[in-house]
């Protein structure tokens, strides 16, 4: 979770600026935006696999640029 301490002197959007850092970096909203709904376990591994198969082919699209020169 999220959480930061503010200074007196410290200006409040320097602070919220830091705390949506934050959040960001930990990936809390990606997160949510992931469990907002319900994802069918059929359709989960469908999209795990496509990810796998695009990860693929750019690592072997990669290993072909590379040979070329």
């Amino acid at each position: 979770m999220a959480h930061i301490t503010v200074d007196d002197s410290e200006n409040l959007e320097k602070a919220i600026k830091r705390f949506k850092r934050q959040v960001e970096k930990e990936g809390i909203i990606r997160e949510w935006k992931k469990k907002e709904f319900y994802e069918k376990p059929s359709t989960l591994l469908n999209r795990k696999k496509k990810a796998l198969r695009r990860k693929l082919m750019k690592k072997g699209r990669k290993v072909s640029d590379s040979r070329l020169y």
